[in-house]
């Protein structure tokens, strides 16, 4: 018998606006929508994927009817997940802090003077924290 392990297809992020948070990361990250996903449903957008052009694990938004968003730092509603992206330099990192604005999210810790691993703690517009820090 072969040891067959389960492969990890994309990451879930529960939202009160799947089509809002799922078009934050598309623009975010420059993927794509698989077909019968980048226009909207009239029935409602209740789950939508996104995939990475260059392959890989995808993310996927589901529509909940409330989500309170975390709190962090605050470990009053704890992350429950978050999201790494890196980049190559510091010049990157701040093209990607002035998008990820631009676009929505909301700054929660600024760590660029780290000189081990600078970086940003953001929250999307649903309240998920996600980090861009130096690779």
């Amino acid at each position: 018998m072969t040891d067959t392990y389960p492969t990890v297809a994309q990451v879930v992020l529960d939202t009160t606006d799947a089509r809002a948070l799922a078009e934050f990361y598309r623009r975010l990250l420059g993927w794509t929508y698989p077909p019968g996903h980048e226009q909207v449903d009239p029935a409602g957008d209740d789950w939508l994927n996104l995939r990475n052009p260059a392959g890989g694990v995808g993310l996927a938004f589901q529509q909940v009817e409330a989500l309170p968003p975390s709190s962090w730092p605050d470990a009053t509603i704890p992350q429950q997940l978050h999201l790494d992206l890196t980049v190559p330099d510091l010049d990157a990192l701040t093209v990607q802090h002035d998008r990820a604005l631009d676009l929505g999210a909301r700054e929660l810790l600024d760590r660029t003077d780290d000189p081990d691993e600078p970086l940003y703690v953001f929250a999307d517009p649903a309240g998920h924290p996600f980090c861009i820090f130096v690779a």
